[in-house]
């Protein structure tokens, strides 16, 4: 049976494989088709998909199809007294080079950069030697996150690991920690339909939410044209798959799944396959786009 992974990321985000090499990992595991999923960009997904089409035009044989997608960090709220969630959606077979999408995803770029001039003074004046400029020039084509600080101060020996630098600076509770500006899943949803694309609730049971509230948010992006959940996920327990497969019944969801693969950023976690267990065959994509809009 051909299986496929709906949830990659490359060095364009947190992943330490580039676009390039994805494709080749994936024809090496043997994948028929992943999806690039990079955090709020899509500066990976020309490279990756023009290789594949040139690895076929040479006569390469099994070469997977390459998904163009995002996976987008949102704030969930549920009420104007309640405490703001990350969760994040994942758009499979966007158009990248509509233009209206690409404007509403540069506005959401401008807000990390505002973000990270910030996270650059705080850490400055907490007697780290680091700029903006800095970590594009070690991270070129990144979208910088924390991650990229962390390793950033690994590699400068301020920090003996990435956990401390998590656990002393930019982790949420730390004084060099800045928020930034996020869209609402409800917003990712429509500008992903915007797109052509085919909107997915990635990973929810890492939200620990309770039932209810989880039901809640399934049901009001349902409303805004939510297409698809994960139901199938590297860290799922049996029970947790079964408690998302319910809940895709009771709205009419399909379901999707992926790894989350990010290359040595998530240790022991492999392309395809999760942690050893993971399996999404090829008809869960073919009904993911049966159900496109």
């Amino acid at each position: 049976m051909r299986q496929v992974d709906l949830h990659v990321h490359s060095t364009r985000s947190d992943g330490t494989y580039s676009p390039t090499e994805l494709v080749d990992y994936a024809m090496e595991k043997g994948l028929a088709a992943f999806a690039l999923t990079d955090h709020d960009t899509v500066s990976g997904l020309d490279e990756a998909i023009s290789y594949a089409a040139q690895l076929r035009s040479n006569g390469s044989i099994d070469v997977p199809e390459v998904i163009p997608g995002i996976e987008f960090s949102t704030e969930y709220q549920d009420s104007p007294s309640s405490r703001g969630q990350d969760v994040h959606i994942v758009g499979l077979y966007i158009n990248h080079h509509a233009p209206a999408f690409a404007a509403q995803l540069q506005e959401f770029i401008d807000s990390r950069t505002t973000r990270n001039l910030k996270m650059c003074r705080l850490l400055q004046e907490a007697g780290i030697d680091i700029t903006y400029e800095a970590l594009l020039e070690a991270f070129p084509d990144a979208v910088i996150t924390r991650a990229h600080y962390a390793k950033y101060m690994l590699i400068h020996g301020y920090v003996g690991s990435i956990r401390e630098a998590f656990d002393r600076y930019v982790g949420d509770r730390c004084s060099c920690y800045v928020p930034r500006e996020k869209v609402t899943p409800s917003q990712a949803v429509k500008l992903i339909l915007e797109a052509d694309g085919i909107p997915v609730l990635a990973h929810p049971i890492l939200y620990h939410m309770s039932d209810e509230r989880l039901e809640r948010l399934t049901a009001s992006l349902t409303e805004d044209g939510l297409i698809g959940i994960e139901a199938l996920y590297s860290t799922y327990k049996p029970h947790e798959e079964r408690q998302i497969r319910k809940l895709a019944d009771k709205y009419g969801l399909k379901i999707s799944g992926g790894s989350d693969f990010h290359g040595s950023n998530k240790p022991g976690l492999d392309l395809g396959c999760g942690y050893g267990k993971l399996f999404v065959p090829y008809d869960v994509l073919t009904t993911l786009k049966g159900a496109r809009r």
